[in-house]
């Protein structure tokens, strides 16, 4: 977890920029990945026993959601969670972005900015950043401030004073 201190370190510190110009559409998600979209190539990779369909759908498995514990068995019980939320990359710095470079963030699959969790749990995070909310699952906060920070570095995104001094705490539970 020293990277993630090194990197939370290096991170730029802002507020956040207006949301004006802002839609979920401006960040395309869902591509396809070799035949599935970005949402089944998750739902297979952070499954157990996934079954996939003829039209590259999950039709069954078991999931666990590291946020709150959980265990899923209904594909449709599963959402795919943006570690950093489309909304908080729009105000730290994608709204510099093109449409493009969007569409990358949205569906990336090389770094930990998608994963499976339960709908509830993804629900409640909305677009909030750590100093907003955590997961309920106190075990998973180092897993978590550690994919957050690894995300917005890569993506060169800046972070909040505020959530900065979350990540840090987080990372205080390593």
């Amino acid at each position: 977890m020293d990277t993630a201190r090194a990197h939370l370190a290096e991170l730029a510190v802002g507020e956040w920029a207006s949301m004006r110009g802002y839609s979920r559409d401006r960040f395309s998600h869902w591509r396809s990945v070799d035949g599935c979209d970005a949402r089944q190539t998750v739902l297979q990779r952070d499954g157990e026993g996934v079954a996939m369909n003829n039209d590259c759908r999950a039709v069954s498995g078991t999931w666990f959601s590291p946020y709150d514990g959980e265990t899923l068995t209904d594909p449709g019980d599963v959402d795919i969670d943006h570690m950093v939320p489309l909304a908080n990359a729009w105000r730290t710095g994608a709204a510099d972005w093109d449409d493009e470079r969007r569409a990358d963030f949205a569906n990336d699959l090389d770094r930990p900015q998608l994963i499976g969790v339960s709908a509830s749990s993804n629900r409640a995070k909305g677009d909030q950043d750590p100093s907003q909310w955590q997961p309920p699952r106190r075990e998973y906060w180092c897993q978590y401030a550690h994919d957050w920070v690894e995300v917005k570095y890569y993506w060169e995104l800046w972070v909040t004073e505020a959530e900065r001094d979350a990540l840090a705490d987080m990372l205080d539970t390593c």
